[in-house]
């Protein structure tokens, strides 16, 4: 089926799953963790208490409540027992402290609100003119009855949309941060992380007809279980060779295969396709963290074409990912934060566990 289409799944225990397809092909996938997981999740913010200082690595630990614990890293750090509002940056890895940021954000598909970062912007992607100096005014009223020290930014989608609806987005935003603001008690939850279907008509800019469907069973209805089942193996083929993704527990390994054909050309070939596509695979696994990529043969002056296409397909990639450089031994290297699970598929469709 040709154009963008989102599915919403809805799981027994009332969690989601959203699928985003273009032109039949699944481009990013969203599952929440089970209802009894206990770890805090991205995005999540909370009333945390500090407690003891790890100066050595230039952070301090805070109670998040429940028994979960936050590492807060920065140059001032606040003194043991004091309360703050943390939200959750990644997903930890186990046994250790969730990493959590003292600058919370709070999302819309049109606008985030700032705390603690004043002034109002608008997108780059905005072009000057009449229609960003309109974006800026209509800010400037719907701040009106925010605090001081809370700003604004306008994404690129609040040049699409009416008015009315920028306006009553900013307004939501600024009614969650007051709430947030007024939750009494230490190592307390102020606000839940977004789930699936929040994100997804959040980031993926969800348009009322791109929702394909909103039910329960939706993902097999819609066919995204069949390609879900396609991450299940480290092998993916492309245009030219195939490319293998597979993670250890200290970083994910990525090689680049030509086949049978070793000539210089179709190593080039090969690499280019792998390097396309990985941003996508990367994604729908739910891969971060220190990604190293090993290619097919590769000379020097072909670097920088290979870095270059690698970095125009990052572009439409919501995840940040730093290109860190080139190896001695010719591997690219690149750092992914880690704002979702790997996908770890298992029999039955909804014991599969990712996450926003």
């Amino acid at each position: 089926m040709k154009g963008r289409q989102i599915v919403i799944d809805r799981r027994p225990d009332g969690a989601t799953a959203a699928a985003l397809l273009i032109d039949g092909r699944l481009e990013d996938l969203l599952i929440d963790p089970a209802e009894d997981d206990p770890a805090p999740r991205p995005g999540a913010i909370y009333r945390a208490v500090t407690a003891r200082p790890m100066k050595g690595m230039g952070g301090v630990i805070v109670d998040l409540g429940d028994g979960a614990r936050g590492f807060l890293r920065g140059m001032k750090l606040p003194p043991q027992g004091k309360a703050l509002l943390v939200q959750v940056s990644t997903w930890a890895d186990p046994g250790k402290a969730s990493p959590v940021s003292a600058r919370p954000v709070l999302r819309g598909a049109f606008a985030i609100l700032t705390p603690g970062a004043p002034g109002l912007n608008v997108s780059r992607a905005v072009p000057e003119g009449p229609g960003r100096d309109h974006l800026m005014a209509l800010a400037a009223r719907a701040m009106v009855t925010s605090d001081a020290d809370v700003g604004l930014i306008l994404r690129s989608m609040s040049a699409e949309a009416a008015p009315d609806m920028v306006s009553a987005e900013i307004a939501a935003l600024i009614s969650g941060w007051k709430a947030i603001v007024s939750v009494a008690g230490p190592a307390t939850l102020a606000r839940p992380a977004p789930d699936a279907e929040d994100v997804a008509r959040t980031d993926w800019r969800a348009h009322p007809d791109e929702i394909l469907d909103d039910a329960p069973d939706a993902f097999e209805h819609a066919g995204v279980w069949d390609r879900i089942d396609e991450l299940s193996g480290a092998q993916i083929p492309l245009s030219a060779g195939s490319l293998f993704v597979e993670a250890t527990r200290a970083l994910v390994a990525v090689d680049v295969n030509t086949g049978g054909d070793l000539s210089p050309a179709a190593a080039l070939k090969a690499n280019l396709a792998a390097v396309q596509e990985l941003p996508r695979q990367l994604r729908l696994r739910g891969l971060g963290g220190q990604i190293t990529i090993d290619f097919a043969p590769l000379a020097k002056r072909d670097r920088p074409r290979i870095e270059a296409t690698l970095r125009t397909a990052l572009r439409g990639d919501e995840v940040e990912t730093t290109v860190a450089g080139w190896t001695p031994l010719g591997c690219l290297e690149l750092l992914r934060k880690r704002i979702r699970r790997p996908l770890i598929l298992r029999e039955g469709p909804w014991s599969s566990v990712s996450s926003s």
